[in-house]
Parts: C-alpha cells; sequence; structure tokens
C-alpha cells in the first residue's frame, strides 16, 4: 500500500510540474507574441518623417548619389532641377536655359545631353561625374511653353520676338546673367536694353541655388550654354582669362568647330555667371549657339566629351 501511494505521489508531482510549464509558455505567448523569423533581414522603425532624416524634407542623400536632384523652387513656383550621371570626383557642370524661353534651344540642348547621358554611360571617364542643369530659368521657360521640363519645339517656334523677349527673365523680371558676384550693378545691358541685375548678386534663388552648388561641389569645369552667336568664350572676372579658361575654351572649340574669342565686347555685362565662375577658380567657358533654334547637337555632344576627357585623370 505505501509503494502505492508513493507512486500515485510521484505521478501527481510530475503532472503538477507538466501544467507549471505549459501555463507559463502559454502566459509568455500572449505577452510578446510570436516570434517570425526573416531570412538575412532585420526590421527596423519607420521614423515619423518616413526616415528622410531630421523631419525638415531635406533627403539624407545629397545628390552626390542621386540621378536627379531639386537645387531650389523659384520665386514663380518652379522646380530648378540637376542631374547627375557618373561617380568620379571630378565634377563638370553643365548650364543651359540660362535665358528661359528666350534662347529656349539652349534647353533642348540640355535635354538632349540628359537622355544622352542616360543612354550612354560609359560616355563618361570613371573618375568624372558630370551635372547637366538643363533649365536654370524655369520661370521664363515656362511663361511661354507652359512647363520647363521639356521643350514643345513646335510651340517654341511660333514664338513671337516679343514672346521671346519677355520670357528671357524671371519671374522678378531679373536677367539671371547679371545677377552674379562678378562687377554686378543692379542695372545691366543687353543689347540696346537696360535690364535688371536684381537688388544684389544672389539675390534670385536661381542664382544663389546655382552658386551654393558650385561651392559645394568645386567643378573641375563649367560648360554655359547662351545663343545666338556661334563662339566659345574663356571666361575672366575684371582681368584676362586665366590658362584654365583659356585651355578649357581651346578644347571645347576644337571637338566642337566653333571659334575661340579672347572676350565679349560687343557690350558690357555685369554680374555675369561664367566670370563669377572665374573669380571662384573655376574654369569656365560660354558657348553661344549659332542660331536661337538649332541645338547644333553633334558639335557640342563632341565638345563636351572632348572636355570630359580632358579632365580625367
Amino acid at each position: 500500500m505505501k509503494k502505492t501511494h508513493l507512486i500515485i505521489a510521484i505521478i501527481i508531482i510530475i503532472l503538477l510540474g507538466v501544467g507549471a510549464f505549459v501555463a507559463s509558455q502559454m502566459s509568455s505567448d500572449v505577452t510578446t507574441g510570436p516570434v517570425v523569423e526573416t531570412p538575412d533581414e532585420t526590421v527596423l522603425p519607420v521614423e515619423p518623417d518616413g526616415g528622410i532624416g531630421d523631419g525638415t524634407g531635406a533627403p539624407e542623400d545629397s545628390p552626390a548619389t542621386e540621378p536627379r536632384s531639386s537645387l531650389a523652387t523659384t520665386d514663380g513656383g518652379n522646380e530648378l532641377v540637376a542631374y547627375h550621371f557618373g561617380s568620379g570626383t571630378r565634377e563638370v557642370v553643365l548650364v543651359t536655359g540660362v535665358h528661359g524661353g528666350y534662347s529656349w534651344g539652349t534647353a533642348e540642348l540640355g535635354f538632349e545631353m540628359v537622355e544622352y547621358f542616360e543612354a550612354n554611360p560609359s560616355a563618361i571617364p570613371d573618375d568624372v561625374r558630370v551635372t547637366v542643369i538643363p533649365v536654370l530659368n524655369p520661370d521664363g521657360l515656362a511663361s511661354v511653353l507652359g512647363s520647363a521640363d521639356s521643350i514643345d519645339r513646335t510651340a517654341a517656334l511660333a514664338l513671337t520676338d516679343t514672346q521671346r523677349t519677355t520670357a528671357r527673365f524671371n519671374a522678378n523680371d531679373v536677367d539671371l546673367n547679371r545677377n552674379f558676384d562678378c562687377e554686378w550693378s543692379a542695372s545691366g545691358t543687353w543689347q540696346n536694353r537696360t535690364v535688371s541685375g536684381g537688388s544684389a548678386p544672389f539675390s534670385e534663388p536661381e542664382a544663389a541655388a546655382l552658386r551654393d552648388y558650385v561651392i559645394a561641389t568645386d567643378p573641375v569645369a563649367a560648360v554655359v550654354w547662351f545663343s545666338a552667336e556661334g563662339k566659345v568664350y574663356p571666361s575672366a572676372c575684371g582681368g584676362t582669362p586665366n590658362n584654365a579658361s583659356v585651355t578649357l575654351a581651346s578644347t571645347f572649340a576644337a571637338a566642337a568647330n566653333y571659334p575661340v574669342e579672347a572676350s565679349f565686347d560687343a557690350y558690357a555685362i555685369t554680374g555675369d555667371m561664367v566670370n563669377w565662375m572665374a573669380k571662384e577658380g573655376v574654369p569656365a567657358i560660354s558657348v553661344l549657339l549659332s542660331s536661337h533654334t538649332d541645338t547644333e547637337w553633334n558639335k557640342n555632344r563632341a565638345g563636351v566629351e572632348a572636355v570630359l576627357n580632358s579632365v580625367a585623370n
């Protein structure tokens, strides 16, 4: 009898232990939920701002790692966009559409360059990075074409001289190529007209954005297009162009089959963008297309590629 009672007691103790263990596991599952394994990944919490950092709306990735970046919003409400190609450290900046709808052919050339580098990444040497700003003056372009994202050639060709002239300026009626800090003046000259250079150097968001980008990236070369004369000019601020700008002009012109002029002397230009770059130590040139309507694509592609190869290590 005693042996039977002992066996029963042991069985009861075992059953009580098993019951306690199962109860504790069930309690744990209710408290913490099931554990789900994810293969080779750790799921991190998402920040309230969507994971972009400090909540200001600025992405943590800089333009150096993104194919497209927004440099500014203009006073006319348009986005100033830059496109980036290549991963090298030697930056070359290409700027078109400075005068909006007046020289819309330069903006068309800028869009052609964006498409070309998207389709031909091998055209960029390994140690070079190219930034294209196809429309520096989106306000002027959009004012006559309705958009600054592309060129409607049919609509552009139908513009009158008066429409084109009005579309040369930004939403504040400022000539952006008179708003840079090189021999700046509030009143500038364009042909036989007096134009606004803004209230101060870099008073316009477009000019300020380009300044900030150039200072931040310290490009090894810059090419800026205007129209229409069919020539190439090296840059200089208050003096003779430096050797680097002269060499850059010669390199581009020889490949593109444009003549080179030492300086633009048809009329005095104040607050010029390319000359400001020279002041900052950036080799830069102005390329004037032969007409307002022809991008002269093959010539300019050859000129750009010659520049890229010349600055490659």
